[in-house]
């Protein structure tokens, strides 16, 4: 069926509702693209040619950089093991795309770990398909957090100069971009105007508890090395990238329902722990799982018509309250709308050949209103792509089957993916949840098993102990008894990760303990 449709109506994506284009998204690029969006307060630079139309850098680049800085006597030894020079620029320097074909294989961009970073990028190759835009949005919560994490993310570096000012707090990777970037001499101009700062984050709540993770990682930024710290960073952002989209998920065709934004977060997923596909707890975090991803068909129509009616109501997506007037408008029934999208659906209709128009008749039949009517059309045309795309990127933000992450799936179809805690995602959650606020600064504070489990509940709603859930509040035998092996293998992760150790039988002496002491 050929079915000419206006731009508004053909583009899913809203960024007054989420900015991020449902494809899969590297962390990395992510991190790195946020890191220029920092840098140039929302704004996105075009990158300009290295001369004779070429903007692509590739590993030689940074190969002759190092010969300079030799040359310069800033490095030493490059010209006695240049042999070895391209496989560490490849594993430890650069991102790689298609990384092991060598006919596709090309540079992405520098690893993440300075703000600076961004500057060495092959913009058509590191896409992260807008998913830094609502990374930003979100720290836009609270611009303080933003400006604080610019500040670490900076160090060691003066943008006005565009030189190194600082070596205190650096680390080696840092220090080695930071004198490569000025000899490839990339170079940006600003031309575009940017809607990010004009945006609020749909889900406020959502994005002042993230800006306050990343207020409390950074209470670690001289206590720890840079590299763990930004390690921390990453692993805290795709956390809630994925929190994020999966309450919009849940919550926008509730929003549309109530007609407001404001609505009560009773959101929550039990969490196996146990490492195990085939655990008693396993069938609940699969439950929970199949939950969200059976909520997406809703989760798209909810967005198309928000579209819709942002059309009609002749409103752009770049201001936050027109997203209200579009919730209120759609809470409400009027013969105006309705007029509106009847001559829409007629004129559409009249341009299609009699097979197509059959087809319509068939789409259309069960429909009462002609906004229902071309919502249908429109979900018949477009929300087969948009869901397929969309379970592949919450499974992408999930860091799915990563230590990282908190999505696993088997290799079969016996084991269905489900809620889980990777073992680098637990370790940042529990430097987070160690830091107690006092006055105003932060002390670090020894927690029970218990303690930890309600923080990590309360904060985030991940459930590991669900047995004061109401939810289960008619629990039997067995649900108890995948509580409590979900527990134990709760332990056994902190204890892998150095949290915690049963030094007594004494239970008032089972704590997890602070890593990083903060007096």
């Amino acid at each position: 069926m050929a079915i000419k449709m206006n731009k508004e109506e053909s583009v899913f994506r809203n960024e007054l509702i989420c900015t991020i284009d449902a494809k899969s998204i590297n962390i990395e690029y992510t991190l790195v693209n946020l890191f220029m969006l920092l840098r140039y307060n929302g704004q996105k630079p075009r990158q300009l040619s290295r001369g004779r139309g070429k903007t692509l850098i590739e590993i030689n680049h940074l190969k002759n950089a190092l010969g300079v800085l030799e040359n310069e006597n800033k490095v030493v030894g490059y010209s006695d093991n240049s042999e070895a020079i391209e496989p560490w620029i490849r594993n430890n320097f650069v991102n790689m795309a298609y990384r092991g074909k060598i006919d596709k294989e090309k540079v992405a961009s520098l690893r993440p770990v300075h703000l600076e970073s961004y500057r060495v990028r092959n913009a058509s190759v590191a896409r992260d398909y807008y998913s830094a835009d609502q990374v930003y949005l979100m720290l836009s919560a609270n611009p303080q957090v933003k400006d604080d994490l610019k500040k670490f993310l900076i160090e060691g570096w003066d943008a006005t100069t565009d030189m190194l000012n600082s070596l205190d707090n650096l680390d080696i990777d840092s220090l080695g971009m930071l004198n490569i970037i000025p000899k490839i001499s990339p170079r940006f101009v600003l031309d575009s105007a940017t809607a990010l700062n004009k945006i609020e984050p749909l889900l406020k709540k959502q994005a002042e508890l993230f800006c306050d993770d990343i207020r409390r990682l950074l209470v670690y930024k001289n206590k720890i090395p840079r590299s763990v710290l930004v390690d921390y960073l990453k692993t805290i952002i795709s956390f809630h990238m994925s929190l994020y989209t999966q309450k919009l998920v849940h919550f926008l065709p509730v929003m549309i329902e109530k007609g407001t934004v404001n609505i009560e977060d009773d959101w929550n997923i039990v969490i196996d722990t146990t490492d195990d596909f085939e655990s008693k707890v396993s069938t609940y975090a699969i439950e929970d799982a199949d939950r969200l991803y059976n909520s997406i068909y809703k989760y798209i129509v909810a967005t198309f018509k928000i579209n819709m009616t942002l059309e009609y109501l002749e409103l752009n997506k770049d201001n936050s309250e027109n997203l209200e007037k579009a919730l209120r408008e759609l809470k409400e029934t009027s013969n105006e709308k309705e007029i509106y999208f009847r001559v829409k659906f007629n004129s559409l209709y009249k341009d299609l050949d009699e097979e197509d128009k059959l087809l319509v008749d068939d789409i259309t039949k069960y429909e009462e209103t002609y906004f229902d009517k071309y919502l249908a059309i429109i979900l018949n045309t477009k929300s087969k792509r948009q869901l397929k795309e969309y379970r592949g990127m919450l499974a992408n933000l999930s860091q799915n089957n990563s230590d990282r992450g908190f999505m696993a799936q088997g290799r079969s179809k016996k084991h269905p993916r489900r809620f889980v805690m990777g073992t680098r995602l637990l370790e940042t959650l529990v430097q987070i949840m160690v830091l107690e606020s006092q006055d105003d600064h932060f002390i670090t504070r020894s927690l029970s098993i218990e303690e930890l489990m309600n923080r990590i509940r309360e904060r985030y709603g991940l459930i590991i102990n669900g047995i004061t859930e109401q939810r289960f509040r008619d629990a039997n035998v067995n649900t108890h008894l995948a509580f409590k092996e979900n527990v134990e293998a709760f332990k056994q992760k902190l204890r892998q990760i150095g949290f915690y150790d049963d030094l007594s039988d004494a239970y008032i002496l089972q704590k997890v303990r602070p890593r990083y002491p903060l007096n």
